[in-house]
Protein backbone atom coordinates (compact mmCIF):
# COMPACT_ATOMS: atom_id res chain seq x y z
CA UNK A 1 0.00 0.00 0.00
CA UNK A 2 2.73 2.42 0.83
CA UNK A 3 4.35 2.00 -3.21
CA UNK A 4 0.37 3.59 -3.81
CA UNK A 5 0.28 6.01 -1.13
CA UNK A 6 4.18 6.58 -0.16
CA UNK A 7 3.32 9.04 2.16
CA UNK A 8 2.16 5.98 4.78
CA UNK A 9 5.62 4.71 5.31
CA UNK A 10 6.90 6.80 7.66
CA UNK A 11 4.52 5.80 9.74
CA UNK A 12 5.00 1.68 9.11
CA UNK A 13 6.96 -0.07 11.16
CA UNK A 14 7.20 -3.86 12.32
CA UNK A 15 6.24 -5.10 15.57
CA UNK A 16 7.55 -7.76 18.01
CA UNK A 17 5.73 -10.57 15.77
CA UNK A 18 7.63 -9.22 12.72
CA UNK A 19 4.10 -7.54 11.33
CA UNK A 20 4.17 -4.33 9.79
CA UNK A 21 1.95 -2.06 11.47
CA UNK A 22 0.94 1.34 12.74
CA UNK A 23 0.42 3.44 15.78
CA UNK A 24 -3.24 3.48 16.03
CA UNK A 25 -3.14 6.07 18.88
CA UNK A 26 -1.17 8.48 16.52
CA UNK A 27 -3.74 10.62 14.72
CA UNK A 28 -1.24 11.42 11.86
CA UNK A 29 -0.51 7.31 11.21
CA UNK A 30 -4.07 6.90 11.25
CA UNK A 31 -5.10 9.57 8.50
CA UNK A 32 -2.28 8.49 6.28
CA UNK A 33 -3.68 4.74 6.65
CA UNK A 34 -6.72 6.13 5.71
CA UNK A 35 -6.28 7.65 3.00
CA UNK A 36 -4.18 4.57 1.55
CA UNK A 37 -7.12 2.75 1.95
CA UNK A 38 -9.37 5.08 0.31
CA UNK A 39 -6.95 5.56 -2.67
CA UNK A 40 -6.68 2.01 -3.52
CA UNK A 41 -9.55 0.63 -2.78
CA UNK A 42 -12.28 2.97 -3.53
CA UNK A 43 -10.62 5.37 -5.92
CA UNK A 44 -11.12 8.51 -3.78
CA UNK A 45 -8.21 10.49 -5.06
CA UNK A 46 -8.47 13.15 -2.28
CA UNK A 47 -9.54 13.60 1.42
CA UNK A 48 -8.17 15.47 3.93
CA UNK A 49 -10.21 17.59 7.12
CA UNK A 50 -9.07 19.77 9.98
CA UNK A 51 -7.56 18.71 13.01
CA UNK A 52 -10.23 18.66 15.63
CA UNK A 53 -12.37 16.23 13.35
CA UNK A 54 -13.39 12.98 13.84
CA UNK A 55 -11.02 10.29 12.07
CA UNK A 56 -13.07 7.50 10.87
CA UNK A 57 -12.69 4.27 10.65
CA UNK A 58 -12.88 2.81 7.47
CA UNK A 59 -13.67 -0.62 7.77
CA UNK A 60 -16.32 0.21 10.15
CA UNK A 61 -17.80 2.87 8.19
CA UNK A 62 -18.48 0.17 4.86
CA UNK A 63 -19.64 -2.40 7.32
CA UNK A 64 -22.57 -0.40 8.16
CA UNK A 65 -22.94 0.84 4.01
CA UNK A 66 -22.61 -3.43 2.99
CA UNK A 67 -25.33 -3.87 5.83
CA UNK A 68 -27.70 -1.30 4.34
CA UNK A 69 -27.48 -2.99 0.92
CA UNK A 70 -28.22 -6.35 2.49
CA UNK A 71 -31.48 -4.21 3.65
CA UNK A 72 -32.25 -2.81 0.50
CA UNK A 73 -31.49 -6.10 -1.23
CA UNK A 74 -34.02 -7.91 0.88
CA UNK A 75 -36.71 -5.12 0.35
CA UNK A 76 -36.28 -5.74 -3.35
CA UNK A 77 -34.62 -1.89 -3.61
CA UNK A 78 -32.17 -2.34 -6.49
CA UNK A 79 -32.70 0.78 -8.49
CA UNK A 80 -32.36 4.84 -8.18
CA UNK A 81 -30.67 4.11 -4.52
CA UNK A 82 -31.11 7.83 -3.01
CA UNK A 83 -29.75 7.61 0.73
CA UNK A 84 -30.09 10.75 3.58
CA UNK A 85 -26.91 10.94 5.25
CA UNK A 86 -27.87 12.54 8.71
CA UNK A 87 -24.25 13.74 10.41
CA UNK A 88 -22.19 13.38 7.44
CA UNK A 89 -19.49 15.81 9.18
CA UNK A 90 -16.53 16.98 7.54
CA UNK A 91 -15.25 13.88 5.97
CA UNK A 92 -18.38 13.41 4.33
CA UNK A 93 -16.92 9.48 5.06
CA UNK A 94 -20.50 7.43 4.03
CA UNK A 95 -21.14 9.20 0.79
CA UNK A 96 -17.99 8.81 -0.43
CA UNK A 97 -17.91 5.03 0.52
CA UNK A 98 -21.62 3.98 -0.85
CA UNK A 99 -20.84 6.09 -3.99
CA UNK A 100 -17.57 4.02 -4.94
CA UNK A 101 -19.17 0.69 -3.71
CA UNK A 102 -22.72 0.48 -5.20
CA UNK A 103 -22.94 4.34 -7.16
CA UNK A 104 -25.84 5.32 -4.67
CA UNK A 105 -26.96 8.86 -4.66
CA UNK A 106 -26.69 10.46 -1.17
CA UNK A 107 -28.24 13.84 0.23
CA UNK A 108 -25.71 14.35 3.04
CA UNK A 109 -26.75 16.85 6.65
CA UNK A 110 -25.31 18.25 9.16
CA UNK A 111 -25.65 21.10 11.57
CA UNK A 112 -22.23 22.59 11.16
CA UNK A 113 -21.47 24.78 8.70
CA UNK A 114 -17.74 24.21 8.51
CA UNK A 115 -17.92 20.96 7.90
CA UNK A 116 -20.56 20.93 5.60
CA UNK A 117 -17.89 23.43 3.60
CA UNK A 118 -15.07 20.70 3.98
CA UNK A 119 -17.35 18.20 3.37
CA UNK A 120 -18.17 20.21 0.03
CA UNK A 121 -14.24 20.59 -1.16
CA UNK A 122 -14.11 16.57 -0.65
CA UNK A 123 -16.91 16.19 -3.13
CA UNK A 124 -15.73 18.53 -5.42
CA UNK A 125 -12.24 17.14 -5.72
CA UNK A 126 -13.61 14.19 -6.62
CA UNK A 127 -16.00 14.84 -8.78
CA UNK A 128 -18.96 13.71 -6.96
CA UNK A 129 -20.95 16.73 -7.23
CA UNK A 130 -23.92 14.71 -9.44
CA UNK A 131 -24.23 12.02 -6.48
CA UNK A 132 -23.40 13.96 -3.57
CA UNK A 133 -25.50 16.35 -2.23
CA UNK A 134 -24.89 18.64 0.73
CA UNK A 135 -27.92 20.10 3.14
CA UNK A 136 -27.28 22.55 6.64
CA UNK A 137 -29.60 21.39 9.34
CA UNK A 138 -30.24 24.75 10.90
CA UNK A 139 -31.95 23.76 13.57
CA UNK A 140 -30.04 21.77 16.05
CA UNK A 141 -33.34 20.55 18.15
CA UNK A 142 -34.38 18.64 14.78
CA UNK A 143 -32.92 15.68 12.85
CA UNK A 144 -35.40 15.23 9.74
CA UNK A 145 -37.75 18.24 9.83
CA UNK A 146 -36.16 21.02 8.04
CA UNK A 147 -34.17 18.82 5.93
CA UNK A 148 -36.41 16.49 4.07
CA UNK A 149 -38.28 18.33 1.81
CA UNK A 150 -42.22 17.54 0.14
CA UNK A 151 -40.61 16.48 -3.13
CA UNK A 152 -37.74 14.00 -1.41
CA UNK A 153 -38.56 10.26 -1.78
CA UNK A 154 -35.14 8.44 0.10
CA UNK A 155 -34.64 4.41 -0.04
CA UNK A 156 -32.72 4.46 3.42
CA UNK A 157 -31.70 6.99 5.67
CA UNK A 158 -28.14 6.19 7.91
CA UNK A 159 -26.99 7.71 11.21
CA UNK A 160 -24.27 7.79 13.39
CA UNK A 161 -25.62 9.37 16.21
CA UNK A 162 -23.65 11.40 19.27
CA UNK A 163 -22.63 8.60 21.71
CA UNK A 164 -22.25 10.52 24.80
CA UNK A 165 -24.03 13.17 27.34
CA UNK A 166 -21.01 15.36 27.48
CA UNK A 167 -17.61 16.93 27.11
CA UNK A 168 -16.67 15.36 30.56
CA UNK A 169 -18.18 11.66 29.59
CA UNK A 170 -16.47 11.85 26.29
CA UNK A 171 -12.96 12.77 27.22
CA UNK A 172 -13.42 9.66 29.72
CA UNK A 173 -13.78 7.50 27.05
CA UNK A 174 -10.93 8.78 25.28
CA UNK A 175 -8.62 8.21 28.75
CA UNK A 176 -10.69 4.14 28.64
CA UNK A 177 -9.51 4.00 25.09
CA UNK A 178 -5.96 5.09 25.69
CA UNK A 179 -5.32 2.43 28.20
CA UNK A 180 -6.17 -0.11 26.21
CA UNK A 181 -3.61 1.11 23.83
CA UNK A 182 -1.17 1.61 27.11
CA UNK A 183 -0.77 5.01 26.07
CA UNK A 184 -2.02 6.04 29.28
CA UNK A 185 -1.07 9.52 30.29
CA UNK A 186 -0.69 10.44 26.82
CA UNK A 187 -2.34 14.09 25.71
CA UNK A 188 -5.90 13.21 24.10
CA UNK A 189 -5.57 12.76 20.43
CA UNK A 190 -7.58 13.45 17.52
CA UNK A 191 -8.49 10.40 16.49
CA UNK A 192 -10.09 9.83 19.87
CA UNK A 193 -11.65 13.55 19.83
CA UNK A 194 -13.56 15.11 17.83
CA UNK A 195 -16.09 18.14 17.85
CA UNK A 196 -19.10 18.42 20.08
CA UNK A 197 -21.68 18.23 17.53
CA UNK A 198 -19.89 14.72 16.47
CA UNK A 199 -19.13 13.21 19.75
CA UNK A 200 -21.89 14.78 22.48
CA UNK A 201 -26.01 15.77 22.51
CA UNK A 202 -27.93 16.60 25.62
CA UNK A 203 -29.01 13.32 26.92
CA UNK A 204 -26.55 11.22 25.16
CA UNK A 205 -26.86 8.96 22.33
CA UNK A 206 -30.76 7.39 24.26
CA UNK A 207 -31.94 11.72 23.54
CA UNK A 208 -30.82 12.04 20.15
CA UNK A 209 -31.87 8.38 18.86
CA UNK A 210 -35.67 8.70 20.31
CA UNK A 211 -35.87 12.26 18.54
CA UNK A 212 -35.07 10.52 15.22
CA UNK A 213 -37.35 7.31 16.08
CA UNK A 214 -40.24 10.07 16.77
CA UNK A 215 -38.97 12.43 13.72
CA UNK A 216 -38.77 9.36 11.34
CA UNK A 217 -42.69 8.81 11.81
CA UNK A 218 -43.42 12.04 10.78
CA UNK A 219 -41.89 11.60 7.14
CA UNK A 220 -43.02 7.37 6.83
CA UNK A 221 -44.36 7.92 2.96
CA UNK A 222 -40.94 9.91 2.08
CA UNK A 223 -38.46 7.20 3.27
CA UNK A 224 -38.57 3.24 2.81
CA UNK A 225 -36.41 2.72 5.72
CA UNK A 226 -34.81 4.26 8.74
CA UNK A 227 -31.31 2.99 10.34
CA UNK A 228 -28.92 3.95 13.42
CA UNK A 229 -26.21 2.43 14.76
CA UNK A 230 -26.31 1.89 18.67
CA UNK A 231 -23.58 2.01 20.64
CA UNK A 232 -25.55 0.76 23.60
CA UNK A 233 -27.51 -2.85 23.87
CA UNK A 234 -29.32 -1.86 26.58
CA UNK A 235 -31.11 1.16 24.53
CA UNK A 236 -32.68 -1.44 21.91
CA UNK A 237 -35.26 -2.37 23.79
CA UNK A 238 -36.70 0.88 24.73
CA UNK A 239 -36.48 1.58 20.92
CA UNK A 240 -38.68 -1.41 20.59
CA UNK A 241 -41.16 -0.17 22.53
CA UNK A 242 -41.37 3.01 20.99
CA UNK A 243 -41.36 2.25 17.36
CA UNK A 244 -44.33 -0.07 18.05
CA UNK A 245 -46.01 2.52 19.19
CA UNK A 246 -45.62 5.29 16.44
CA UNK A 247 -46.62 2.37 14.23
CA UNK A 248 -43.21 0.83 12.42
CA UNK A 249 -44.29 -2.42 10.30
CA UNK A 250 -40.90 -4.30 10.64
CA UNK A 251 -37.80 -3.63 12.87
CA UNK A 252 -34.60 -5.29 11.89
CA UNK A 253 -31.55 -6.08 14.75
CA UNK A 254 -28.44 -6.27 12.79
CA UNK A 255 -25.09 -7.11 14.82
CA UNK A 256 -22.10 -5.37 14.11
CA UNK A 257 -18.32 -6.81 15.74
CA UNK A 258 -14.95 -4.60 14.35
CA UNK A 259 -11.96 -6.32 16.31
CA UNK A 260 -13.01 -5.88 20.24
CA UNK A 261 -15.52 -3.40 18.95
CA UNK A 262 -19.40 -4.21 19.08
CA UNK A 263 -22.24 -2.14 17.85
CA UNK A 264 -25.56 -3.14 15.91
CA UNK A 265 -27.04 -0.95 13.54
CA UNK A 266 -31.62 -0.68 14.42
CA UNK A 267 -33.56 -0.22 10.81
CA UNK A 268 -37.67 0.00 11.23
CA UNK A 269 -39.39 0.91 8.24
CA UNK A 270 -43.30 1.98 8.28
CA UNK A 271 -44.41 1.17 4.78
Amino acid sequence: MCDLYPELEPFVYENNYQNKTIDFAQPEAIKALNKALLLKYYNIKFWDFPDANLCPPIPGRVDYIHHIADVLKESGINNSINVLDIGTGATCIYPLLGNAEYGWNFTGTDIDKVSLKNAQDIIDKNRLNASIKLRLQKDSAHILEGIILDTDVFSISICNPPFYKSEQEALEATSKKLKGLNKEGQKHVRNFSGKSNELWYKGGEKAFIHNYLYESSLFKDQCKWFTTLVSKKDLVKGMYSSLNKLGASEIKIINMEQGNKISRIVAWTFQ
